[in-house]
């Protein structure tokens, strides 16, 4: 017999892989030019062009043996200097090569993490609202119990009240992501500056650390001249899992890395614990070609242009329309909120127009949709008399 709980995780498709499966089936039916599919995350902004330079040139200049064999469990030595140095020239983080650890992108990275620090069925890992439905699954892969921390529906910042409430003798570490997904929010240096506060406070009157994990595969997908932050500036005990499936267009590629400052509380030891995790899991020796790809990409990103004429696009023409939406700052999703109660039932009525868009009840947010604007901008314009005749339904 199989084990009846991952049966029943593998039975159930999330909310964004069914509708992303019925608007391909529905392109087929009535012409894909009469499907809005706003649903998934997949950036249609091509790879720049160093991807493909950097490619051409591996295979033309190495053994293949060089190319395709194995690296070291944590990632090439190679690249992990490399990455180093990026960030040390990038955020000043006084990193080196031994606080890399390469994975398959963000969700290996976050799997891996809190493996490594889950250490039995009573610890709690803190998730705030709005948030990837998939944390649920990775915090529960790791033995551990989810706490969630309500949203800040007026800012989308972090409810500093609610946060130290769900924190207990038992947490063990809090998720942010920023930008955010789904919300597009973009946390600010005050923001994690209390946060940082707050945490630090916590830890000493539980008598250990409680660690910040940074899920940052948006980190480069930002607008309006905001900074981008070094989270372990603002707190020591942070741990940086990021992918390059965004900021490069590699969602295929599975490629990324955890970043373990020295900084952070019994770093060597957490360090040390990922490889173990990493090992245990299967997730050693992330795509060689790859890691190759991405110490020649350092710095790079895809035309994040096109992800802002977007942005301003479908925030500014839906909220003519009379959508309230919340304003993105970075990230490619646009939040909006449901004129009925239940966001799901919004949905569907937009799926009937095949306008898919997602309902955030899994993201810890009822009452709201995202939208996901990585998309050809065409579509976008396309989708506005749906759109219209969506919200006409509810004057």
């Amino acid at each position: 017999m199989a084990s009846q709980e991952m049966y029943a995780l593998g039975s159930q498709s999330s909310v964004i892989r069914e509708l992303f499966t019925y608007g391909q089936q529905q392109a087929a039916i009535v012409g894909r030019e009469n499907v809005f599919d706003f649903s998934i995350g997949n950036p249609t902004v091509p790879a720049p062009a160093c991807i493909r330079e950097a490619i051409e040139e591996i295979l033309a200049t190495r053994e293949s043996a060089a190319i395709h064999g194995y690296t070291a469990a944590s990632g090439d030595e190679a690249v992990r200097q490399g990455l180093a140095a990026y960030m040390n020239e990038t955020y000043d983080a006084g990193v080196t090569a031994g606080n890399f650890y390469m994975t398959c992108g963000a969700a290996a990275s976050l799997t891996i993490t809190l493996k490594a620090l889950v250490e039995g069925p009573a610890d709690e890992i803190v998730l705030l609202a709005p948030f990837f439905p998939e944390y649920t699954v990775f915090v529960g892969n790791a033995g551990a119990k989810v706490v969630v921390v309500p949203p800040d529906v007026e800012q989308f910042q972090v409810s500093l009240n609610a946060l130290e409430q769900a924190m207990t003798a038992h947490t063990r570490a809090v998720i942010v992501n920023s930008p955010n997904n789904p919300s597009g929010t973009v946390y600010s240096a005050e923001t994690y500056e209390k946060v940082a506060a707050l945490l630090g406070r916590k830890s000493a009157e539980i008598g250990h650390p409680i660690y910040l994990i940074a899920d940052e595969p948006y980190r480069e997908i930002i607008y309006d001249g905001l900074p981008i932050l070094y989270v372990p500036k603002f707190y020591s005990n942070t741990i940086i899992c990021y992918s390059y499936s965004k900021s490069l267009s590699l969602p295929g590629e599975r490629i990324g890395y955890i970043l373990i400052p020295g900084c952070a509380a019994a770093s060597r030891e957490v360090y040390t614990a990922v490889c173990g995790a990493g090992r245990a899991m299967g997730f050693v020796c992330a795509p060689h070609l790859f890691q190759d790809v991405v110490l020649k990409c350092l710095g790079q990103t895809s035309d994040v242009g096109v992800y802002d004429f977007n942005r301003k696009l479908l925030y500014n023409e839906l909220s003519q329309m009379g959508y309230e939406c919340v304003y993105p700052s970075g990230a490619f999703y646009l939040f909006v909120k449901s004129p009925e109660a239940a966001a799901a039932a919004f949905a569907e009525k937009a799926k009937k127009l095949n306008l898919l868009i997602v309902p955030a009840d899994s993201f810890g947010c009822p009452g709201y949709v995202r939208i996901s604007y990585c998309v050809d901008p065409d579509m976008i314009k396309r989708s506005f008399g749906a759109f219209r005749k969506l919200i006409e339904q509810y004057v």
